[in-house]
């Protein structure tokens, strides 16, 4: 009797990963051409802002999403590299230390690492609710000790600097944006790299233990707060290199913006918004940012309500951010079920546009009464006046709204139906790959 074994041939690509690199290298690509397809100041002057926000909200995300730090005060160590690297930028232009202005964002990240040994010793003592508290108290005391200390934080005008100094690097004196802006882009895309690739490191791997069972990893022998000492360490080095590179683009360090509560509550909820239980859901809450602090307070004063609101929404029904919004898509397209729901997205799409365009309107009219009384009481609204003087806009703007939130509810109701049942098919797919 012979038996014959038929051996299936896969074909694996080790040690490279295909998709990985493919990913990466679109990274890099879109980091090199965007100033190319993108060519006014303001698009520029966004896009640098993007790349060390990136930075930032990815170090951040250290604490947050890998680590189950909630901290409140990571703009002290982003503030603090800004500082020490604008002063170092001086030094060099009176004929001080000499120091490149492509090591200026190290000496941020030098900065921040020293500040994050100092401070996260005490601050990691705790974890939960009590490290959150600290962090907050901490944050509050750096940012009240800046009018303090004058000399060095600048008082209220801040630090200034000029960032042409010194012998050029490879011909570039960084004078022009787009020069700023390539520098920030290749380290965005280096400390991305670095920041991902800690993730699969031991410390990293130990860090997610301690956020998810902490009571365990103790009882295999680790130390819960020194892992979340040696993260908050690094995460306090990246976030410095942000604060050298923020230095390096806007040439001024003030202490009311780097070193608030309020920019630290930014990298929290656009980190959040995100997604901070993916890798790359910071970035995308880095590129709302800017597009937030930027596009959206020109377009209106009540720009943090609506920020606010959407973050509401987003705890309430997506608290795992927009990232999580993609991976779940990503999955029901994986499973070839993504083609029922192009026209339930397009109905809640059509919704929920006269759902913004009543709620805006009801907003902005509140905010025109009450801090723009004087202009009369007319409000231009998208080409469209608004009279807050009479009944007829704020029954339209209601009006609008109600029937935005009925059709909103009828659209919801019928993708939670085909979304329930679609992923009931694909739980059945997967008991039966398991079976077979």
């Amino acid at each position: 009797m012979t038996t014959t074994t038929t051996t299936t041939q896969y074909y694996r690509f080790k040690p490279w990963n295909i998709g990985r690199f493919l990913i990466w290298s679109l990274f890099a690509l879109v980091l090199i051409i965007s100033p190319l397809l993108f060519k006014s100041s303001l698009a520029l002057t966004m896009l640098s802002q993007m790349g060390y926000l990136i930075i930032i909200c990815l170090s951040y995300n250290i604490l947050l999403g890998q680590g189950g730090m909630l901290s409140f005060g990571h703009a002290v160590y982003v503030g603090l590299g800004s500082f020490l690297a604008i002063h170092v930028m001086n030094m060099g232009a009176k004929g001080g230390l000499q120091i490149p202005l492509v090591a200026i964002p190290l000496v941020g990240g030098l900065a921040g690492m020293f500040f994050a040994i100092l401070l996260g010793f005490v601050t990691t003592k705790k974890s939960g609710t009590t490290f959150a508290m600290i962090t907050m108290g901490i944050g509050e005391l750096v940012a009240s000790m800046a009018l303090m200390f004058p000399s060095f934080f600048g008082g209220e005008g801040g630090i200034t600097t000029d960032r042409v100094y010194g012998p050029t690097f490879f011909g570039f004196n960084f004078g022009s944006q787009i020069q700023v802006y390539y520098l920030i882009a290749a380290y965005c895309f280096v400390c991305t790299a670095l920041m991902y690739a800690f993730t699969g490191t031991p410390l990293g791997r130990m860090l997610n233990a301690v956020r998810d069972n902490p009571e365990r990893v103790e009882f295999i022998g680790y130390n819960t707060q020194r892992v979340r000492y040696f993260a908050f360490i690094i995460a306090g080095f990246f976030a410095g290199i942000g604060g050298g590179l923020a230095s390096i683009n806007f040439e001024i360090v003030n202490a009311a913006d780097s070193l608030s509560a309020i920019r630290s509550g930014g990298y929290l909820l656009f980190t959040f918004l995100g997604g901070a239980v993916f890798f790359f859901g910071p970035i995308i809450g880095a590129v709302l940012l800017v597009f937030a602090s930027i596009l959206l307070s020109e377009l209106s004063k009540a720009w943090q309500l609506y920020f606010g609101l959407v973050f509401v929404f987003m705890v309430m029904f997506a608290p795992g951010g927009i990232a999580s919004l993609v991976m779940m898509n990503l999955r029901v397209a994986k499973f070839g079920k993504f083609d029922r729901f192009w026209l339930l997205y397009i109905a809640l799409a059509v919704a929920l546009v006269p759902v913004v365009v009543g709620a805006a309107a009801l907003i902005e009219m509140i905010y025109h009464i009450q801090l723009n009384a004087a202009l009369g009481p007319n409000l231009n609204f998208f080409g469209v006046t608004l009279d807050t003087s009479g009944t007829a806009s704020w029954l339209g703007a209601a009006a609008t709204l109600a029937v935005g939130l009925a059709a909103l509810e009828v659209a919801r109701r019928r993708f939670v139906r085909v979304w329930g049942q679609a992923q009931e098919e694909i739980e059945a797919e997967i008991k039966r790959r398991e079976a077979a």
